[in-house]
């Protein structure tokens, strides 16, 4: 897989910012990525160090408008975790 292809966004969220304190990021990426990928990507697009990389699968909810149903889309997180000192500029002074 590319690795401009994984990543997706970050997540800034009250949670993933309480995460940050501890040196552990929280993004969104592609379905088909790995652990490895997820971690190639990082330290390329960031320049740092990652320890570990916990991915997680929502499945998207079924939505009823009147009488058709909709499917919204699976989404797959990655929280990365950093060396000791290192840091990812975009979460801070944003």
């Amino acid at each position: 897989m590319k690795l401009s292809n994984v990543l997706r966004a970050p997540v800034v969220t009250e949670k993933s910012t309480l995460l940050q304190e501890s040196g552990k990021y929280v993004f969104k990426v592609d379905l088909k990525a790995t652990k490895h990928d997820i971690k190639r990507a990082i330290e390329a697009a960031f320049d740092v160090q990652v320890t570990s990389v916990n991915t997680l699968r929502t499945h998207g909810k079924v939505k009823t408008y009147g009488r058709n149903r909709s499917k919204q889309p699976d989404t797959k997180k990655a929280i990365v975790t950093l060396a000791a000192g290192e840091s990812i500029q975009i979460f801070e002074g944003a």
